[in-house]
């Protein structure tokens, strides 16, 4: 969504509205409409920038991604422990 590469769903985080919120869905278990985007801060952030979600989700105005901005760094962050 963000980068607009392609990549397989399993590599992908997918990213659910939750009651107005943008929430992640690491699972894919969620009910309701997805967009998927890379688990990666800048694919997250091009995705914010280009205002990809109000599009994908098909809803007015600004989003926030602060949920999914926090599971993207808390991911990102484990990966780096897990690599050392």
């Amino acid at each position: 969504m963000g980068c607009r590469k392609r990549a397989a769903k399993d590599d992908l985080l997918r990213v659910v509205m939750v009651g107005g919120v943008l929430t992640p869905d690491p699972r894919g278990t969620l009910p309701g409409r997805g967009a998927y985007l890379h688990s990666g801060t800048v694919c997250l952030d091009l995705a914010v920038r280009r205002r990809a979600f109000p599009r994908a989700f098909r809803d007015r105005g600004p989003l926030d991604a602060v949920h999914v901005s926090r599971f993207v760094e808390e991911a990102g962050q484990s990966a780096a422990a897990a690599a050392q």
